[in-house]
């Protein structure tokens, strides 16, 4: 490379980052050794991001099967406490997060901003359903005899998440959140085009208080990499939101082979109200009965 490529307005030569995957807590590189590049909307270059394998994959899940079982013990308020956390860090990292936007989207600086901004809220939202889902989504069911009847949710365990393209950091954290408040454990794919914002929330994660494993981050091919977690036989759940078709029905049908839960609401608008149907959509239902004491 000549002097002078990629040299800042100060006659620098501009440091090209190759980031790394993000796997129970740690920050790994890719087992392929490949990576790609990543432009911005325009095509000029950001960075270099790694090209997960199918290894990868396998090691995602691993780490998030190994961390499921503290995360879904730990009480809701803690998780709440851990969530809001996330957010705190979210806000502080505002302006990278806001750069990263208008280079993926070439949004404005204020719609950029925005969009970061009700990216923190939506956090801060699903962090406050944390200790109110039981309240919700549980019953005191009527019974015939001297029994109490509840229903209680229950996090379904591991879920893989396709990133949403179209909204690079808002969709991203509409699509990881509502499956962590809950206690349940996330592999996700970060969108091929537009990861930065994706690999950002995982330095973030790093130093927040979710526990390593709870979110791991791929970034790569979504062809590629999506039919083996959608095919993984401890994958419990896929949110095919963001798979286009014919791609999203032939993910569908490798899900079926071990009876995961598929949610496929859609790539809409993410800046509408979220809604119960995500957190609702990783939840199982267990009714216990316990007899009446005297």
């Amino acid at each position: 490379m000549s002097t002078d490529q990629g040299a800042g307005a100060a006659g620098r030569i501009a440091v090209r980052k190759t980031y790394k995957l993000y796997i129970g807590g740690a920050f790994p590189r890719s087992e392929s050794g490949r990576s790609y590049a990543v432009t911005d909307h325009r095509g000029g270059f950001l960075a270099n991001a790694a090209l997960a394998s199918r290894k990868d994959a396998r090691d995602a899940v691993v780490a998030a099967r190994k961390a499921f079982a503290g995360w879904s013990a730990a009480t809701a308020y803690n998780r709440g406490q851990v969530l809001y956390r996330v957010a705190e860090l979210l806000e502080g990292r505002r302006a990278q997060f806001a750069a990263e936007v208008r280079a993926a989207s070439g949004a404005a600086v204020r719609a950029a901003e925005a969009e970061v901004d009700a990216a923190v809220d939506r956090w801060v939202w699903y962090a406050g359903w944390a200790d109110k889902l039981t309240q919700v989504r549980g019953s005191a069911n009527p019974v015939a005899g001297p029994y109490f009847g509840f229903s209680l949710p229950e996090p379904t365990g591991v879920v893989a998440v396709l990133a949403p393209v179209s909204s690079p950091l808002l969709g991203l954290v509409s699509v990881i959140a509502p499956a962590i408040v809950s206690g349940n454990t996330v592999v996700v794919l970060a969108a091929e085009r537009c990861p930065l914002p994706a690999i950002t929330l995982s330095e973030v994660l790093a130093t927040s208080d979710v526990p390593g494993g709870v979110v791991n981050v791929l970034t790569g091919r979504m062809a590629e990499i999506a039919p083996w977690l959608a095919s993984h036989m401890d994958v419990n759940a896929i949110d095919l939101s963001a798979a286009p078709e014919p791609l999203g029905c032939e993910l569908a049908e490798s899900a079926a082979a071990n009876l995961k839960r598929v949610l496929r609401l859609g790539d809409g608008d993410w800046s509408a109200e979220p809604g119960l149907e995500r957190m609702f959509g990783y939840l199982e239902t267990k009714t216990v009965w316990h007899p009446v004491g005297i």
